[in-house]
């Protein structure tokens, strides 16, 4: 069966606006703010953010976070000021070691990443009290409000930060300041909040809030910032897939969530918030993971987060931000979000790992790789895609439940197919052939229908200008234009799909991973689909385009230009000197340059590979629990102290002295709880969602002749926990209640680098 999918995409763009904020207050010079987009210096400019807590990082990690987000094409940290973590005790308020969000900001801006600070007061992040510190959480005041007593204690808070920030909060120092989280009925409080902020000497060219909800918000004075989540812990352990969830794998132009908050609000919101005539469409919490409470563990997919940025791409977003994208751990016990603290959710105590593309051990996760290729289109095509329109076929999806209707939309001259999602699989859409009207032209691609896999996310140029030659249609994705005499498109095979290039009415194939097409004034380079995993797209300065299966980190603004193949972990020094990450013998690197491929000549510099098997001996066997350890708004508590350690297996594990500063333990287990403890503290724990538990050794404390236990409380059958469908199935087949540590394994990495020429 054929299906002509049509769409008009001349409908006109959104009327330019210019509001007063980032443009006449607090104004940074080259960088100007309007209804479609930010600009730089003139140019539209989409920008990637990323979430990353300095609090739950270790400090001296800091720089490694960094450069890994850059390599995963972020160029703008957010991070969470958690007052919890400060200034536990009024007036004692500490910015020291890990807490010292002054020198956090000089990181991220040494490493060429703007910064974004969300500082409250009220945050949530999972944090105890929403990261009110107690004493002001049991204050007699009107939280949250314009109390005056209330405000006074904000008052002191904003300067202790001020002044710690030491006039790094300006409009050249940060690019933006968040007030609040999740704030729904006070747009007065707001513009209090951000009054106060400016007196305590704390202003960035973009104030924002987050517009979620229903929220109603101050007129022109917060960047509404928006969300999407495919999955999340705050529904009820017996609840199917949420509506809230499943409507991000559709491309829209409704840009409201009322899921999110909902278990802090207790009700969905009665309206929708819609787009702001005075901004364009811009996230701060596209999924790029989720949390995991005690009652429901959702476990998102690599392609299930990757999906919701690209439908948020292609429906409009002029600023792609994700939360969290680099994970962590609380700098204390106690300080997480708790039932007995007031919340219908138990989160785990240490870990705050997230699922994140940069795990809370410091690893890329697999999701790292297909969110780098999309952020590689946003550097090379922001300028196009980022003031444009969402144009959306004539013929859309019914609604949520909809898994026949394909899913795609044009924006900025690229077609988005976003055919994805979790849960509910969707099957091969067959004999797809698009029409779009253009306005000059009408673009009927490709040549015959073809079948759409499941799975993919594709970003198809229409009507591309590049250095002068015009790319009529392609049916790969877009990927990044490398400069040179003779510049290069590189484009991406979408897997199971015939690639096709069309130039002045001559349709050309083209085979992936072969030479590059000279078409008009330009080469193109298609990458087959088997290296999209490992391909990375550096913005330094110059660009770069590496080819690799492991962590890619820029070292300071690059003047180069390389494109690598490697299955290796890739880093670069400012002068794009690339250094390697690897567990074989040596690094294997290919690169690219004058059409052929070379490999690269190499030094050790540091350490030795390591992926060994720890052994582990049962210290205690488990025994099997009640199960009720109560509850609140009808959602499982999590297991006291006394019933975990009553219970639970515990085993020694025979960690290898002088293990250096990369290794990681990865433990795939099974059960309820898990915590890893050094020296008889937990350093991590984790809720059973059938992943594996990475912990950093150097991170977790771990030294010569630390004692490092793994304990693990079995999980019932009948618990009323909600599992992903793999680890619900292995607790069904369970003969009892579940508890086992399938492997230890210590991983560690050489480190070598790149002798040039």
């Amino acid at each position: 069966m054929t299906s002509l999918l049509r769409l008009d995409a001349t409908s006109p763009a959104r009327t330019e606006r210019r509001p007063r904020m980032a443009n006449d207050v607090d104004h940074r010079p080259g960088l100007a703010l309007t209804s479609r987009a930010l600009l730089r210096d003139g140019m539209p400019w989409l920008p990637v953010s990323g979430e990353l807590h300095y609090s739950r990082v270790p400090r001296e990690r800091w720089t490694e976070r960094l450069r890994l987000m850059r390599a995963g094409g972020i160029t703008v940290v957010s991070t969470y000021v958690l007052w919890l973590h400060h200034e536990p005790v009024r007036g004692e308020a500490s910015f020291e070691g890990n807490l010292d969000v002054a020198a956090f900001v000089d990181a991220a801006r040494a490493e060429g990443l703007e910064a974004a600070l969300r500082i409250g007061p009220w945050a949530h992040g999972e944090a105890r009290n929403g990261g009110f510190p107690d004493w002001v959480q049991d204050a007699e005041v009107r939280h949250r409000t314009d109390d005056p007593a209330y405000l006074a204690l904000v008052t002191e808070w904003f300067g202790r930060l001020g002044a710690a920030l030491g006039g790094r909060a300006t409009p050249s120092g940060l690019l933006g300041i968040q007030l609040d989280n999740e704030l729904y009925d006070q747009p007065g409080h707001l513009l209090t909040l951000k009054r106060l902020a400016r007196e305590a000497g704390l202003s960035a060219p973009l104030w924002t809030a987050t517009a979620w909800g229903g929220a109603q918000l101050p007129a022109e004075e917060v960047l509404p910032l928006w969300g999407g989540y495919g999955d999340g812990f705050w529904v009820d352990a017996d609840q199917p897939w949420d509506p809230t969830f499943r409507a991000h794998y559709f491309f829209s132009d409704d840009w409201d969530d009322p899921g999110i908050g909902v278990d802090v609000r207790g009700v969905e919101a009665s309206q929708r918030s819609t787009l702001s005539e005075w901004f364009p469409a811009a996230t701060c919490e596209l999924a790029g993971g989720m949390a995991t409470a005690y009652h429901r563990r959702p476990r998102p997919g690599a392609l299930d987060v990757a999906a919701i940025a690209h439908v948020k791409l292609g429906s409009g977003s002029a600023w792609q931000g994700y939360y969290m994208y680099a994970g962590g751990t609380n700098p204390a016990e106690g300080l997480e979000e708790t039932q007995a603290t007031g919340y219908p959710n138990d989160m785990t105590r240490m870990s705050y790992d997230f699922h994140a593309p940069i795990g809370e051990a410091g690893r890329a996760a697999p999701s790292h790789a297909p969110l780098r290729l999309q952020h590689a289109f946003a550097a090379a095509f922001g300028d196009r895609v980022a003031p444009a329109v969402a144009h959306f076929p004539r013929v859309r999806p019914s609604g949520v439940e909809d898994a026949e209707t394909l899913r795609w939309a044009v924006r900025g001259g690229f077609a988005f197919i976003g055919w994805h999602q979790p849960h509910v699989p969707l099957s091969t859409f067959t004999g797809a052939q698009f029409e779009v009207e253009l306005g000059a032209e009408t673009l009927v691609f490709p040549s015959t229908p073809v079948d759409i896999p499941a799975g993919t996310l594709a970003r198809w140029p229409l009507a591309l200008d590049v250095a002068g030659t015009g790319i009529t249609w392609a049916t790969a994705s877009a990927l990044t234009v490398l400069p040179g005499d003779v510049p290069t498109l590189v484009l991406v095979e979408d897997a199971g799909i015939p690639v096709e290039i069309t130039h002045d009415g001559v349709v050309r194939g083209a085979s992936p991973g072969g030479p590059a097409l000279r078409i008009g004034g330009i080469d193109v380079l298609v990458l087959p689909a088997a290296d999209a995993a490992r391909t990375w797209v550096v913005e330094s300065g110059a660009r770069q385009l590496l080819v690799s299966d492991d962590e890619v980190t820029p070292d300071g603004a690059s003047d180069v230009r390389r494109l690598l193949v490697s299955d290796d972990d890739l880093t670069w020094d400012a002068d794009g000197t690339v250094s390697a990450r690897t567990s074989r013998p040596r690094p294997e690197v290919r690169a690219y340059a004058g059409g052929a491929w070379h490999d690269l000549s190499w030094r050790h510099v540091s350490g030795s590979p390591m992926e060994a098997p720890v052994p582990s001996r049962v210290v205690r066997h488990p025994s099997t629990p009640s199960g009720d350890y109560g509850s609140r708004a009808g959602r499982q508590a999590a297991p006291s102290d006394a019933v975990f350690d009553a219970h639970a297996a515990v085993y020694a594990l025979d960690v290898p002295p002088g293990t250096e500063d990369d290794a990681v333990l990865i433990v795939r287990w099974a059960g309820d709880v898990a915590q890893l403890r050094v020296d008889g503290r937990t350093a991590t724990d984790r809720f059973w969602d059938g992943s594996a538990l990475v912990v950093n050794l150097r991170d977790a404390g771990v030294r010569a002749g630390s004692v490092v236990e793994l304990h693990v409380l079995p999980l019932r059958r009948d618990s009323g926990v909600h599992l992903p469908a793999d680890a619900a199935d292995r607790l069904a087949a369970a003969s009892g209640a579940l508890c086992a540590v399938d492997s230890v394994v210590l991983s560690q990495r050489a480190l070598w680098r790149e002798i040039r020429g």
